[in-house]
């Protein structure tokens, strides 16, 4: 990560963040423990999906968080790599689909046809 775009978290700014809303943020530790936990899916399977979500989101801090969450819940690094080609693929399908808006265009049909 870069120190000019993404400084690093701190416990100093994990602290201010609580402390400038401590109800919100409670709230959402609280949320994120529920979701996280096991249910339908085991922990590994969600670590999983937010890695690979993590990606398509681009969020530098949630690549790393939860790349080191899927290990500490068993997912190996093979794992977790799939996971990574996985939301490649979804991204660039995204793209690959809306095509169709592209090529509406060019035949000079309303793209909401």
């Amino acid at each position: 990560m870069s120190d000019t775009l993404y400084h690093p978290t701190t416990s100093e700014i994990a602290a201010q963040r609580k402390e400038l809303a401590p109800k919100i943020h409670e709230a959402f530790e609280d949320f994120s423990r529920a979701v996280f936990a096991d249910g339908a899916l085991p922990q590994k399977t969600k670590q999983l999906i937010a890695v690979a979500v993590a990606h398509v989101t681009q969020c530098p801090y949630c690549i790393k968080g939860h790349t080191k969450l899927a290990r500490r819940t068993g997912a190996s690094p093979e794992e977790i790599m799939e996971a990574v080609w996985v939301a490649a693929e979804m991204r660039a399908g995204g793209a690959y689909a809306h095509a169709t808006l592209a090529l509406h265009a060019l035949n000079g049909a309303d793209a909401r046809d």
